[in-house]
């Protein structure tokens, strides 16, 4: 499988330093929407689609006004998936099944470009999006993102172990080598996307961090502006913090078999492209 590594969305919060850990304090930040498209047998699979053409051209409707306000993407239309797979030689139909690490506005906002693609879901984040329960649930999902209708595709708690991570689960009309891997506590059914290709496992990590020293250092820290929005953000601070360490724990005993990255760290994007 070729994996491609996307930048689906550029956000551009305030206060660079507090963010990036670098640069002027009063700077915008740079934060990415890291998504991925490979190319399978079973067509184009879409891990993460950032946000899309509806997002940029109608955010007053799609986006909340508070979302906007925090992360100012910068709203690119060239920057959506379906316009940079057009730039790749694909069409939108070619994209048949999409995994989503959770269903936030800014992971999910390209669901509506690729309207016959197979959504594939873990139930507990399923559930929370459509019958949310607390009042964070209620503000983070946003139903027009999804009001066309997709085709979800939702597994339960159970299935094998990976790595140590329990509860993995294959992909129905996808290939072994794309696995979802629960790592809860961002939000309440928050997955990794594992991917193998030839030489190694690939994780996206979703939000279950927002920069890449809180897992590459034995000694772990965050830019105090994300750290803040992480928690601020969180359904379950001990179970987040607790795959943290299990994730930090697979990045040091298995570095040649595993590269994790997340979601918005512009360095592991920017490193994964060059690579690529």
């Amino acid at each position: 499988m070729r994996v491609h590594h996307l930048n689906c969305a550029s956000l551009c919060p305030p206060f660079r330093r507090l963010v990036n850990g670098s640069g002027s304090v009063f700077a915008r930040g740079c934060l990415v929407c890291h998504c991925l498209a490979i190319e399978t047998d079973e067509g184009i699979v879409l891990v993460d689609t950032g946000l899309g053409l509806l997002d940029v051209n109608r955010p007053d409707t799609r986006l909340h006004r508070t979302s906007l306000a925090v992360i100012q993407p910068v709203l690119d239309p060239e920057e959506t998936a379906v316009r940079q797979l057009e730039r790749l030689g694909f069409k939108a139909s070619d994209v048949r099944h999409i995994v989503p690490t959770h269903l936030d506005i800014d992971h999910i906002g390209g669901l509506s470009d690729f309207p016959d693609a197979v959504v594939h879901v873990f139930e507990p984040e399923f559930e929370a999006a459509m019958q949310p329960r607390t009042w964070l649930e209620r503000r983070r999902y946003h139903p027009p993102q999804w009001a066309h209708g997709p085709r979800w595709a939702v597994y339960p708690v159970q299935g094998e172990s990976w790595f140590g991570f329990p509860t993995v689960r294959s992909l129905k009309g996808l290939p072994e080598d794309i696995l979802l891997v629960p790592l809860v506590g961002h939000t309440r059914g928050h997955c990794g996307v594992a991917v193998r290709t030839q030489n190694r496992w690939l994780l996206h990590c979703g939000d279950a961090y927002f920069h890449r020293d809180e897992i590459h250092r034995t000694i772990p820290s965050c830019p105090p502006g994300l750290a803040l929005f992480e928690a601020a953000v969180q359904a379950d601070g001990i179970a987040r913090l607790a795959n943290q360490a299990r994730l930090r724990q697979l990045a040091q005993a298995h570095r040649p078999e595993v590269r994790l990255f997340s979601a918005h760290d512009p360095v592991e994007l920017a490193s994964l492209q060059v690579k690529n």
